[in-house]
């Protein structure tokens, strides 16, 4: 139901009389409404749950680091907590989000000098990895990972060594996201994520 008492707001934002409103959609909007109430309050709570997790164990990281005189600035690095048993471990993770700057243009257009020349040889799979790191997806965004591989091929070319500095220099750390996972050790004795993901449930 919407504010204004005896209307209902459908897709197109159009306010319909109660009365002109299928029961059947009632009661499928009535459902539909409940259950999306009951999940967004779960995200909340995943949301403190979360937060919790990371405050927690950045404390204990703290706590663990002052008995060897250290001292941590903020929940930084990747660090997994094990229990005494062995059956649970908690990982934090912390990942840099990674653009690159107008740099990474002089570097494609070192690889594609070196891509002409190489032409005549026979390193049409070296254009295909590439051209695929070079790809953007459907949002517009480049292949940071393929991008940052280029620079693990052993190439020895002058060009190559100039497009890889230039891939270095281009990288702008543009900001990071803190990830907490909770894992339980199964009966081959590895690790499986115990997943809040309502999917993999």
């Amino acid at each position: 139901m919407n504010a204004m008492d005896g209307f209902m707001e459908n897709a197109q934002g159009h306010m319909v009389p109660r009365e002109q409103v299928k029961e059947i959609d009632f009661e499928r909007h009535r459902l539909v409404m409940e259950k999306v109430a009951k999940v967004q309050a779960m995200r909340a709570d995943l949301a403190k749950l979360k937060a919790e997790i990371m405050d927690d164990v950045g404390a204990f990281v703290e706590m663990s680091c002052e008995q060897y005189g250290a001292k941590l600035g903020g929940n930084k690095g990747n660090v997994t907590l094990t229990s005494f048993d062995g059956r649970f471990k908690i990982l934090r993770s912390v990942a840099e989000h990674i653009t690159f700057d107008e740099r990474l243009q002089a570097a494609k257009a070192l690889i594609d000098d070196c891509l002409r020349e190489w032409t005549s040889d026979s390193r049409t799979e070296l254009r295909a990895i590439i051209n695929q790191a070079f790809r953007m997806d459907k949002t517009g965004r480049l292949n940071t990972g393929a991008i940052l591989a280029l620079r693990r091929l052993d190439i020895t070319d002058e060009r190559w060594a100039q497009a890889m500095q230039a891939i270095g220099d281009s990288i702008q750390i543009t900001g990071t996201k803190a990830y907490v996972r909770v894992y339980q050790r199964n009966d081959a004795g590895g690790y499986d994520n115990i997943p809040l993901d309502i999917a993999a449930v």
